[in-house]
């Protein structure tokens, strides 16, 4: 079903329509973006805009994901639907060939800066030791027709490719400009089915960064049972992921492992989470972390919280790990890795009978 977009004002009782408008200038979107990708609705360190390919192409934007994959964003401008479709995949054939040093060489043309200052500027942490080992595709329209729609979705459903549409509509209301955005399906299951086809089926656990810092500490966490997640929507979103039975294993960031636990309740903003085991908010107890109530009148900006029921916790001293176990930059993801769960496991002393 072709995608459709409708804006109404609230005025009172009543709802006025917001008309449909086109942009005076079809690059707008395109620096918009440049300027702030998080509009997107994803995070992602822009590495160049208007990329030359070696047949003769240019990529629209190129950026890097969390992970340190590429992601190809093509604007769907005047060109039919197929075309654009077609397009994108010829560019992303390119892309996937690309290499460390080829991607540091965009940056330091694009962006006057090496790959890993770009990587750490947008995401504050050290780009990971291996890039580019998958990617994406993601086509920006303000519509698609239906074969379009079925092409992206024949490509991601049945050959697992992580490519997707996401939709900007432009309305004017009076001299008021307003911007809405949708995608087509939903991108982190889109990127999860696309990378499942080169791992290991999910073992069913999650893993979750605590994230160390002003914001969240590991002695705060054992100690009221919650881990947080926040400061920016892309990072309360991926914690949302954790629902109540969710079973996790937390890492903290050059050390490991340091608890296994279990979800009991969803996330909500850390004004509203309440510590059962203390009858208290969150916010009124001590707390190391000097930055937890930072921005917490804000939803879009402030910490949110999951209570987890922690079955067994180490130190960050003395956290678990091993040469070559899984981690991961995201603040939440599947654990596919089954030498590393096995090993998780004997550490945790987690059996079937004890979940």
């Amino acid at each position: 079903m072709a995608f459709d977009m409708r804006l109404w004002r609230v005025d009172g009782t009543s709802l006025e329509k917001v008309d449909v408008a086109k942009l005076d200038r079809e690059d707008r979107l395109e620096e918009w973006i440049e300027h702030d990708p998080s509009i997107l609705g994803m995070k992602v360190a822009l590495l160049g805009r208007q990329v030359q390919t070696p047949f003769g192409g240019r990529i629209d934007l190129l950026g890097l994901d969390e992970a340190g994959d590429c992601v190809v964003f093509e604007l769907k401008r005047d060109r039919t639907p197929r075309d654009v479709v077609a397009q994108t995949l010829d560019y992303a054939a390119w892309v996937s060939e690309l290499g460390y040093a080829e991607l540091d060489s965009l940056a330091q043309k694009h962006r006057q800066k090496p790959l890993p200052l770009v990587y750490q500027e947008t995401f504050v942490t050290t780009i990971p030791e291996t890039v580019n080992a998958n990617h994406s595709m993601v086509i920006v329209a303000s519509e698609l027709d239906d074969s379009s729609e079925r092409i992206i979705n024949y490509l991601a459903e049945r050959h697992e490719l992580n490519i997707n549409a996401v939709f900007f509509r432009f309305f004017a209301d009076h001299q008021t400009e307003h911007l809405g955005r949708c995608w087509l399906r939903d991108p982190v299951e889109t990127a999860e089915r696309a990378v499942s086809k080169k791992r290991t089926p999910w073992t069913g656990y999650w893993f979750v960064n605590v994230g160390e810092g002003d914001y969240r500490n590991w002695d705060d966490n054992i100690k009221y049972g919650y881990l947080s997640a926040g400061q920016g929507e892309v990072y309360s979103t991926s914690l949302r992921r954790l629902q109540p039975g969710a079973r996790i294993f937390a890492y903290v960031k050059a050390r490991g492992y340091v608890g296994y636990g279990v979800v009991t309740t969803e996330a909500r903003p850390v004004a509203d989470f309440y510590v059962n085991s203390m009858s208290k908010l969150l916010l009124d107890l001590p707390l190391k972390a000097p930055k937890v109530a930072a921005n917490k009148d804000s939803p879009k900006m402030s910490e949110w919280a999951v209570a987890i029921d922690w079955k067994k916790t180490f130190s960050r001293e003395d956290a678990r790990a091993f040469k070559g176990m899984f981690s991961n930059p995201n603040i939440v993801c599947k654990i596919h890795d089954t030498e590393t769960l096995n090993f998780l496991f004997d550490e945790f002393g987690v059996t079937a009978a004890s979940e």
